[in-house]
């Protein structure tokens, strides 16, 4: 790696920042309006003809459109922008992590799902995340070190689906990655704060030491030139070998031994775990709203249920007539949002370990819930329960405590045949274990577990189990119209993910905003009965209307990064989340 960087200029820098320190904000709310549907406008819809690709850094849109411009199809683009943000946004995702892909094959006119999620150790057990005494550790206790890392499945995600589904040679889609880790990147403005944010637990361990922070032990400034050798040198095996390479032999030992060996934190990952890993091609999850099929991840991921019972539970009610600007609207998302949370903690998990209830979308159960919305008051804090769901088995499920942190990316492309693809891909906390492997991060996915196994002497659903998928918020989705694509849009940010891919949809189906609108407006989202709002936005505005409702709200941060494709009769329209550095390419 080549730094140029001194500790005296780190200080200025850091000096200048806070003598300056409005200049940020004014650009975070760059745009805003007294009109609330104004949103973050920093960025521009963009319209093309033949193909898009929409994602979270300029080099992984430059290298997927380079490979569509080529010739090669969604598939293709997908491999490499995943290689390509690996490198570039090491903290959100890589070949450490995994991914849950929805897929739209034209040819076969099939809409599909790959589950490319961690699994659990076989050797793990309900007490991982316990301590002496029995009780669940503290969060970045139990992350940082080898025992939070779940076994990687998106290597296996994506050379499965390039078997499958390729276009191009699976060596040649390589070719741009490899070039950028050996010709270098610059540290951007955002990784730079991302990396000081992370400093003290990345100085912990050697390997992300010396990459992500200078000699003098500060990070790396913002244009400092980044060569990572160890990264094209795995890429170039994977490349070779395929999938096979990186979960057995040399690659895959390292792994082992460095989740091991962590710091007096040690996992309980082993070589079979590796060698056994297999991803899973699953039915969508789909559930229909104001005519249009809305479709994604089921179990393990909580997305598409959890934004399809959102979707349904507001369904009854006119969205449209009351508008953005209407705290209504606002009460009636954000409650509706509790319900679906509450089911979402009792019942989802992953279904391969856990009989999960088969009506959580079922059309009756949701009308009927949707009446507790009927009022102009927030519901009250026992209102808001798990409800009782079409089922063919005993639910005798006790509430989830899993915590998800925001970080992961995601990803839109459409190509010139029709294929389309969303995905969304993590390694679950900003730089996940802080472990780095042969110049990429270890995930800490299994963080995504209940550390409780039981409560009230009832089991959690979402427990730890050998060989199990921790469950997740990652929300890729397809919207389905007269039995064709019309949709593609995810988003990174822990489990507001839910509430920010839902804002976007209604948004854009309610609202009648373009994608690149609907993405900038400023978030409202509420899970377990607090109300946040987006910061340095004109949803700032709602605060004194919400708490009169009967709302907590606290305003902060929302950092999204949804990236969204729109597929009209006319073309493609894309849209590019303004709180990140996302750029939209095509022709």
């Amino acid at each position: 790696m080549t730094r140029i960087l001194s500790l005296f200029a780190y200080f200025l820098l850091f000096a200048s920042l806070f003598a300056s320190g409005p200049a940020l904000s004014e650009q975070l709310a760059d745009g805003i309006a007294p009109e609330f549907s104004s949103g973050l406008s920093s960025k521009s819809l963009v319209k093309t003809r033949d193909y898009m690709i929409a994602t979270a850094n300029p080099h992984a849109s430059k290298a997927g459109n380079a490979i569509l411009e080529a010739g090669g199809n969604a598939v293709d683009a997908m491999v490499v922008v995943q290689l390509v943000l690996g490198l570039v946004e090491p903290q959100s995702s890589g070949l450490g992590g995994g991914a849950f892909l929805v897929y739209w094959d034209q040819k076969a006119e099939k809409l599909t799902t790959f589950d490319g999620r961690e699994t659990a150790p076989a050797a793990a057990t309900s007490e991982l995340f316990l301590d002496a005494e029995g009780r669940p550790l503290k969060f970045f206790d139990a992350v940082i070190g080898g025992r939070s890392v779940g076994v990687p499945g998106t290597v296996r995600l994506l050379h499965e689906v390039h078997k499958a589904h390729g276009k191009l040679a699976w060596k040649d889609v390589f070719a741009p990655a490899i070039k950028l880790a050996n010709d270098g990147f610059k540290v951007s403005e955002r990784l730079n704060a991302l990396v000081t944010r992370a400093a003290e637990s990345l100085y912990r361990f050697e390997t992300t030491r010396n990459y992500f922070l200078s000699e003098e032990g500060v990070p790396l400034f913002p244009g400092t030139l980044i060569i990572n050798k160890p990264y094209a040198q795995t890429l170039g095996a994977i490349a070779q070998g395929g999938a096979d390479v990186f979960y057995n032999g040399a690659i895959a030992r390292d792994i082992v031994a460095t989740v091991h060996d962590s710091d007096g934190n040690p996992g309980v990952l082993s070589m079979e775990d590796m060698a056994n890993y297999q991803i899973k091609e699953r039915e969508a999850v789909c559930a229909n709203y104001r005519g249009n099929d809305i479709c994604g991840m089921g179990p393990p991921s909580s997305g598409a249920l959890t934004v399809g019972q959102i979707l349904k539970l507001i369904e009854p009610y006119d969205l449209a007539a009351l508008g953005p600007a209407n705290p209504e609207s606002w009460r009636l998302i954000g409650d509706a949002s509790r319900l679906a949370f509450a089911d979402r903690g009792r019942y989802m998990a992953d279904s391969d370990f856990v009989k999960m209830p088969k009506g959580l979308l079922n059309e009756s159960y949701l009308k009927e819930r949707a009446k507790l919305l009927n009022g102009t008051m927030a519901l009250a804090k026992d209102m808001v329960k798990p409800g009782n769901p079409p089922t063919d088995h005993a639910l005798l499920y006790s509430d989830d405590e899993a915590i998800e942190l925001p970080s992961t990316s995601h990803f839109s492309i459409v190509d010139s045949e029709g294929n389309v693809i969303s995905m969304t891909t993590t390694i679950e906390n900003g730089f996940g274990s802080r472990l780095m492997v042969r110049g990429f991060l270890l995930n800490n996915e299994l963080t995504d577990f209940s550390f409780r196994a039981e409560r009230d002497g009832k089991k959690i659903a979402n427990r730890v189990e050998p060989g199990k998928r921790p469950r997740s918020s990652m929300s890729p989705t397809i919207i389905m119209r007269d039995g064709k694509p019309y949709m593609a849009i995810g988003s990174p940010g822990g489990s507001r993910i839910i509430g920010y891919v839902a804002k976007t949809i209604i948004a854009h189906l309610d609202w009648g905003m373009d994608v690149q609108a609907a993405i900038a407006l400023p978030h409202l989202v509420n899970r377990f009965g607090t109300y946040d709002v987006e910061e340095g936005t004109s949803a700032e505005q709602f605060k004194p209307a919400l708490e009169a409702m009967g709302f907590k709200v606290k305003v902060r941060g929302l950092n999204s990064g949804l990236h969204g494709i729109l597929i009209t009769k006319n073309g493609l329209e894309g849209g590019a989340d303004p709180r990140r550095e996302g750029v939209i390419l095509g022709k």
